[in-house]
């Protein structure tokens, strides 16, 4: 099967990402976690960061998934990589709206790459970076929504 690109910010990582990682390995051979740098929106870790903590919370799932970071038209990544899918998560009805019209946007812009809807376990549903951001800014426990190396990165952003 061809390679997926799972597209995001992922500040920070969590439990719902990687759940809908690990459904995406199996409909693809290949993922690329593809950390979105986008110079307006304002992140708690940097780029650099999230691709690290990515690639460790995933390292466990073998060498099929690979994590790069990417400014830029997320459609042409895909191009430049030869990707068959976007795989975007959706957690709610309330992601639907935006993900629908980009999912339209990026046919226009490339055809040959289809977008790929999938949704996390029942458990991981309300859980969002944002969430995690503010849980952890008020100085509550996150470890029930992300993997134990961002609790650490979280740990010493505080510090």
């Amino acid at each position: 099967m061809p390679l997926a690109l799972y597209p995001g910010t992922f500040d920070p990582f969590t439990y719902g990402h990687l759940d809908v990682l690990k459904r995406t390995l199996r409909l693809f051979d290949r993922v690329e976690v593809t950390v979105a740098v986008n110079a307006g929106k304002e992140t708690l870790f940097t780029p650099e960061e999230r691709v690290a903590l990515a690639r460790e919370c995933a390292e466990n799932l073998g060498p099929s998934v690979e994590v790069e970071a990417f400014r830029g038209l997320l459609v042409d990544r895909a191009t430049e990589r030869g990707a068959a899918a976007l795989v975007r998560g959706l957690r709610q009805v309330s992601d639907f709206d935006y993900e629908f019209r980009m999912a339209f946007a990026n046919r226009k812009l490339a055809p040959e790459v289809e977008t790929i809807f999938l949704t996390p376990s029942e458990e991981h549903t309300f859980v969002s970076s944002t969430v995690v951001r503010d849980v952890h800014r008020w100085g509550g426990d996150v470890s029930k929504f992300v993997p134990p190396p961002v609790v650490e990165a979280l740990r010493e952003k505080r510090r």
